[in-house]
């Protein structure tokens, strides 16, 4: 392959609106494509049976969100956006009752490996977060670590999703890149310390294959956005944790760094229940 052949087939970065059904597509696909691979990279950092809530590293044993981990035991799980399902597998492992969805087969198909290398089962089902195919008040909680929420055009949507399968008293832990993190380059090194973006600029991170077609895409909101479509769909918020980078954590991942996660927060977590 020549380089100008390279370069032709490199995808096209923008920031640029795409709308609901165009976003899940373009998602899907690339989660499909990318399930593997992901996995090869990040696999040893996630674990086969653990919820690791961010790039981070705190894991759901150690911050304890999800609240009394006794509780965990008999309880009804639905973990949207679950990837592998290896939060939804920790779950199952504390006693619970999981559901693990995801929009690709391919990351679904990730899943069903993990669980036969692991011993470890969930149920699982591909479908959109916004779109749930679940009862009303059908769990005790819905958990999702970086899964959905930023790949959803209408994420206000999703939540009025959440709460409407949670039961009365139910919670929902949800976390998703820190929106403070649109503001800056998205590298790990010193060039993500300066702000280049708008904070409020919501228009959508798109890439596109050079016939136009969208590849993958990311939506943003601010934190004030997350919290009023929390309150909108009937959830209270608990808590919004910004996790703070442990010394113990050397790793780079995209662009999240040692460097920047002393200085500015990656993660943010919504710690929700319904009224």
């Amino acid at each position: 392959m020549s380089g100008d052949d390279t370069w032709a087939d490199a995808p096209i970065a923008e920031r640029a609106p795409v709308g609901a059904r165009e976003t899940a597509d373009a998602n899907r696909r690339w989660w499909d494509a990318e399930a593997e691979d992901y996995l090869a990279e990040h696999g040893a950092f996630l674990g086969d049976v653990e919820l690791v809530w961010g790039p981070e590293g705190w894991a759901e044993a150690e911050l304890g969100l999800l609240g009394d981990r006794s509780a965990l035991s008999g309880a009804t799980v639905l973990e949207i956006g679950g990837g592998a399902a290896q939060g939804g597998r920790w779950v199952a492992a504390q006693g619970a009752r999981v559901v693990s969805t995801d929009l690709s087969g391919g990351m679904l198909a990730a899943a069903r490996t993990v669980s036969r290398r692991s011993g470890v089962d969930v149920e699982l089902a591909q479908c959109d977060a916004c779109v749930l195919p679940f009862a009303e008040a059908a769990f005790d909680i819905v958990l999702t670590a970086y899964g959905a929420i930023p790949f959803v055009a209408d994420s206000a949507r999703l939540l009025t999703e959440v709460a409407r399968v949670l039961r009365p008293g139910g919670r929902a832990v949800l976390s998703t890149t820190h929106p403070i993190r649109w503001a800056f380059p998205d590298v790990p090194g010193e060039a993500g310390l300066t702000a280049t973006t708008s904070y409020f600029d919501r228009t959508p991170y798109v890439e596109r294959e050079p016939d136009g077609s969208v590849r993958y895409t990311e939506h943003h909101r601010t934190i004030g956005d997350r919290v009023r479509d929390a309150v909108a769909a009937g959830l209270r918020v608990v808590d919004l944790v910004e996790p703070e980078w442990p010394a113990r954590n050397d790793q780079t991942w995209g662009g999240w760094s040692p460097l920047r996660g002393r200085l500015l927060p990656g993660t943010l977590v919504l710690v929700l229940e319904r009224s």
